[in-house]
């Protein structure tokens, strides 16, 4: 038996899908805290940044916060996990260009689950972490670089794509077909595929405004528009009815947190 089988075997374990339902708890808890950020940006007691730092130093905030966080981080290390496994060998039940395109998708989530598995470490460990700063790093030293601004505006123009797929795939409900809610009362099956509904939407919303951000950042030539989500909240909360348009977006991110406790019991996660 090869090495590629016997991992293949071991994403089929039981072990190995109970860990991945476990990994959606911590991911549910990241975003009801960063939901929790956002509304305190909206009635302006944002003492924290408004993206994935922020969230986690909230999480540390709590009680037993330090294993807390250290719990949040081991479940996105297990989504990662999981999602490497999807890359590889997974999406068997479509065909074709939809599995190729499935595959990418795994392999993007990989990038996003490890790269908050390391923000979430340095928070737990106390080094200094902060995502709107790294970007703004990133988004400046890219724009030095022959025709920066072409790839930051490329760059911009890709993330507002996602956030509009994103906002696409939760208003056509194109993630029920990934669970399996078996004999689950018809009230759970409706709360779980509202809260997934609302909480892609508002994802999408959110993700919307950080790729207009850094195309506006690619246009303008300044970096300092790209902060990423922390920026992308505050811009929304400075618009004409701002703080109710904030407040919307961090209750649909706040059911997104609820639909991935839905996800823990009723997701599909083999292979």
């Amino acid at each position: 038996m090869t090495a590629a089988n016997t991992a293949r075997r071991a994403t089929q374990s039981e072990l190995f899908k109970n860990l991945t339902k476990v990994g959606f708890i911590g991911y549910g808890l990241l975003h009801l805290a960063l939901a929790w950020v956002a509304a305190q940006i909206a009635f302006g007691e944002g003492g924290q940044e408004g993206d994935q730092s922020g969230a986690f130093q909230k999480l540390a905030e709590q009680p037993f916060g330090k294993v807390l966080l250290w719990f949040v981080l081991i479940c996105l290390v297990a989504l990662a996990v999981w999602q490497v496994a999807l890359a590889i060998w997974g999406h068997r039940d479509v065909r074709g260009k939809e599995r190729i395109w499935e595959r990418v998708a795994s392999a993007a989530r990989v990038v996003i689950y490890a790269a908050l598995a390391w923000t979430a470490g340095k928070v737990v460990t106390g080094a200094p972490s902060s995502s709107a700063d790294q970007q703004q790093q990133f988004t400046t030293g890219l724009m030095s670089k022959p025709a920066g601004e072409w790839l930051v505006g490329l760059i911009g123009l890709g993330v507002l794509g996602f956030g509009v797929g994103m906002l696409w795939y939760g208003w056509k409900r194109k993630f029920e077909r990934k669970l399996n809610f078996g004999a689950a009362s018809p009230k759970t099956r409706k709360s779980a595929i509202r809260a997934g509904q609302v909480g892609y939407i508002a994802k999408g919303v959110a993700f919307g405004i950080v790729g207009i951000l850094l195309v506006q950042a690619a246009v303008t030539n300044d970096p300092g528009k790209s902060r990423g989500l922390d920026a992308a909240l505050h811009t929304l909360v400075a618009q004409p009815y701002g703080k109710f348009l904030l407040l919307a977006v961090a209750l649909g991110v706040a059911a997104f947190g609820v639909y991935c406790f839905f996800q823990a019991k009723y997701r599909k996660v083999g292979t």
